[in-house]
Formats: C-alpha cells, structure tokens, sequence
C-alpha cells in the first residue's frame, strides 16, 4: 500500500477541521448568551430552552444523518452541511431586525427554531466523520484517527469563548456569530476541493469498491451483544462528560467559591487538556492492540482504566476541602472520561464495518441521551444530597461503564467485518 493509503493523515485534519468549525457554531451563542439576555429581555430559563432546542434536533435526527452518510458518503454529507452552517448561524443575526422583529415570545421562539435547524445540520458531523474514517483510515490507525477528530471538542470549546468574546464586546453579538461561522464556510470550501480519498478495505489494505453502497464488503454487524454494550458504556460516558461541559465553571463559582474570572480560566483547564487526552487515548490504543496486547485487551485498556480513573478522581475532587484541587482533580477527570472517545468509534467501526454512519449515529444518539439527563438529574441529586454526592454518583456511572468494556470486543475474525 502506497504511503498515502496507509497513512492518510491530510484527510484526517481536513475531518478534524470540520467538526472544530461546526463546533465553534454549536456553542458560539452560550459565549454570547449575555448580549442576547439583555438585549431581548430573555431570562437564564429561556437561554436554557434555546440550548435545549440545539440538542433536540442534534439528538434526534443523529441515527437518520448517520444512515445518510452511508448512503451517500462522507465527502458529499460533510461538504453540504458545512454551507449549512454558515447559512443557518448567519440566519441567527437577523432575529430582531425587520421581519424578524418581535415581541420576546417570539423573539424565542425565532431563536429555537434557528438553534434546532442548527442541531439537525450538525448531526451528521461525527456519524460522517466516523463513516470516512472507517473507508478511508486502516484498521491500525482508526483509534488514532478518531482521537484527533473527536479532539475537536476541546479545540473548539477553547476557541469559540475567546474569538466569540472579542468581537461581540466591539462590533456585538451580531458580527461575533458571523465571524463565528467564518471557518465552517472555509471549511465548506476545503470539501469542494478535496477529492474522494482512496477507500481502505478492512485488511488494511488500499482499494476502490465498485459500489460502496451495494457492496457486501464491510457491511459489518450491529445486532449484536458487544456493539448494545458499547452503546450503553457510551451512554454513561456521556453522561458524566456532560456534567463537565454543563456544570463545571458554576461549580467552581457557586460550590467552590472561585471568583467568576478565576473561575473562567480553571474551567479552560479540562478543554486545554482534553485537546492531548483525546488523540493520545486513541494512539495508545492503537499501539495496544498492535503489541503484545492483542486486539481483544489492546482494544479494552484505554477504555476501562481511563474511565475508571475518572471515576477516581472525580470522587477525590468531589471530597477534598481544598477548591484548587477539587479543580484539578476535576480537570483531570474529564481529561480521562475524554480520552476514551478514539478507542469508543474505533470499536464501532470495527463491528460495523460499512454501516458505520447508522452505528456511530445510535452510539453518538446514546451519549446525547446521557448528556440530556445529566446536566438536570445532577443538581438535583445535589439538592436533595449535596453536590459531593452527586458527583460521586457520576463517579460510580464512570465505573460502571468502563466495566461494561470486560463485555465488549472486535471480531474475532475478519472475515466478521466484510461479510453482512
């Protein structure tokens, strides 16, 4: 195989690019939420509904978009809705201004009805990515490949706060979002100009399918007890990563007493390290299961002593005194539930095979399901308990879901990944 084939590292940024530009678009208006309050009178309520309105479309049309980018390939699905992104957050600016100005109620529901066409666009993002990884990235780079894709999370959670905050303080919350969008639109340029890679079999090795539709080659499994436990561990992960994304910095501020600017930069803490813990788990991984690990516990390692040990240190950071270490243990545990994503999409293409859109968007539908539980089942847990308690319950489901890995792995012949 040609060194292009075994190695396709250039499609991988391009992959990773995309999903950090609709990143920046998903969370640009929590950075501007403060603008958009006083200037149209919204309530913390509201702007939680216009969150929501994110993730109900993100959530549900993720399975949906995922079979789409089977059907129709990465390159097309990833290349369209990059327009839509720009196009739909640009849509966002006119709300208040000419026909789109409106008393507050509907004010809102102008807001939901952009931020929920902006989840439905943005589903496709890691059910695609993960459909090319599997196509055009080897077997023994796919945890690697995935982990710098999925690091996406941490680079756009770390770019949209600055950028978005910049602009918005001199030229409003307005041009912030236009400029917001500006790398999606890049981005959506980039795909125009990127021609198909050369699709990878599952042995590793470089080929071109005469349909990649119709094949019987890579079709993959997803009825089946390891890929139910992949989702449901997938789920937990979810649910405590979420905890991290929704309730972090007011933790330090209301439970921790930070000051709201140290607050801040503590809260850039997990993000900043979530940006090596990502690709690194995927390439530890990988090595694992090249060495004398084998594919089976190669595969588990990562998953299981990275999720348990956020489960660690979560508990520790939930009951130590000191606010500065609660933080970092903190920190380090999202680092480590983060770290697990890479080997997560790696195991499901390796039973999916060429469905891997469909699997990677019920495994993706799952975490969403966690994160929508758990940034509301959390303070009330901590309402009626305490905020130690309720941390150490999501310390438990950390646990949990690394322990269903034990129940998890790949085909134990190849010959399982290409026939349907």
């Amino acid at each position: 195989m040609s060194g292009k084939a075994t190695k396709p590292w250039p499609v991988v940024a391009i992959l990773c690019a995309t999903a950090t530009a609709g990143y920046i678009c998903r969370v640009n208006v929590s950075t501007a939420g403060p603008l958009l309050m006083q200037e149209f009178g919204l309530t913390q309520v509201q702007m939680g509904e216009i969150f929501s309105a994110f993730l109900a479309g993100y959530a549900l049309f993720m399975i949906p978009s995922g079979a789409v980018a089977d059907r129709f390939g990465a390159r097309k699905v990833l290349s369209i809705i990059t327009w839509l992104w720009f196009i739909i957050t640009a849509l966002h600016t006119l709300t208040g201004t000419g026909a789109f100005r409106a008393v507050p109620a509907v004010t809102l529901l102008i807001f939901m009805a952009f931020r929920f066409l902006l989840g439905i666009s943005a589903s496709p993002t890691y059910p695609g990515s993960g459909q090319g990884v599997s196509r055009w990235v080897p077997v023994q780079y796919q945890g690697r490949a995935n982990g710098i894709v999925i690091a996406s999370v941490g680079l756009g959670s770390a770019i949209a706060p600055p950028l978005v905050s910049n602009i918005m303080v001199h030229w409003g919350w307005r041009m912030a979002l236009v400029v917001s969008a500006i790398p999606a639109l890049v981005m959506a340029a980039v795909w125009l100009r990127t021609r198909e890679p050369a699709h990878v079999n599952y042995l590793g090795t470089a080929s071109v399918p005469a349909d990649p539709v119709n094949s019987k080659v890579g079709r993959g499994k997803i009825n089946s007890l390891s890929f139910y436990f992949l989702t449901l561990s997938y789920t937990l992960q979810g649910y405590v990563g979420y905890i991290f994304v929704s309730w972090f910095y007011l933790y330090l501020v209301q439970e921790r007493h930070f000051s709201l600017l140290s607050g801040a930069w503590m809260s850039s803490l997990p993000w900043i390290l979530s940006i090596v813990s990502i690709p690194l788990g995927g390439l530890i991984s990988d090595r694992l299961i090249a060495g004398k690990a084998g594919k089976i516990w190669g595969s588990r390692i990562v998953p299981i002593f990275g999720m348990a040990l956020s489960g660690i240190m979560i508990s520790i950071g939930a009951h130590t005194q000191s606010g500065v270490m609660a933080a970092i243990c903190l920190a380090l545990a999202t680092a480590f539930i983060l770290c697990v994503e890479g080997p997560f999409w790696a195991m499901m293409m390796k039973t999916a095979g060429r469905r891997s859109g469909t699997a990677g968007g019920i495994m993706n539908m799952g975490s969403n399901v966690g994160g929508l539980i758990s940034p509301a089942l959390t303070p009330l847990i901590a309402s009626w308990a305490g905020w130690e308690n309720a941390l150490h319950v999501a310390a438990v489901i950390a646990v949990v879901g690394a322990a269903l890995w034990l129940g998890i792995k790949p085909a134990e012949e190849t010959g399982e990944l290409i026939r349907s």
